[in-house]
């Protein structure tokens, strides 16, 4: 098994490369993880890591606010979408949890971050489809978030059974 931990480029503040590099370095990054599961096709992999993309309508609190937003936009989506399609990758976590508001971010900026609940998915364990059946019991161990000194994303969790 080979387990693949990615820290895919937050991307800055302004969802357009030709304004903000860091944004094109982003969709520069995914695409260039894409080309390496196309070149290099993973089996019996799981990927996890902070991915910076909440992907789904109900990864984010509140879709239409977002769309313009750098972590939700749709060409993020899209370029998320080809990457995970490039490896055979399944969301696991959306497989055990599959519908509803699941968030593993909130901001720093928001001193009331639970009661506001304005998150973000953007930390991801995917597996490739010969071994996604095996995971299970995904969690987002919301409380951490929480806790003194905390980071803004809260650990996301899974079981496999190999």
């Amino acid at each position: 098994m080979v387990i693949h931990n990615y820290y895919v480029p937050a991307g800055g503040d302004v969802p357009d490369r030709a304004v903000n590099v860091k944004f094109g370095q982003k969709l520069d990054y995914l695409t260039d993880m894409r080309d390496h599961f196309h070149a290099e096709k993973p089996v019996k992999s799981i990927l996890v890591g902070d991915l910076n993309i909440a992907p789904r309508e109900d990864d984010v609190w509140s879709h239409k606010q977002l769309l313009k937003v750098v972590s939700h936009t749709p060409i993020e989506v899209e370029h998320m979408a080809e990457t995970q399609d490039a490896g055979g990758f399944v969301d696991v976590t959306r497989a055990d949890i599959p519908d509803g508001p699941l968030y593993s971010w909130w901001s720093y900026r928001s001193k009331d971050w639970s009661n506001a609940d304005k998150g973000r998915r953007l930390d991801h364990i995917w597996a490739t489809g010969d071994i996604a059946n095996a995971g299970h019991s995904s969690r987002v161990y919301r409380d951490a978030r929480g806790w003194e000194k905390p980071s803004d994303h809260a650990p996301v969790f899974a079981t496999f059974d190999l």
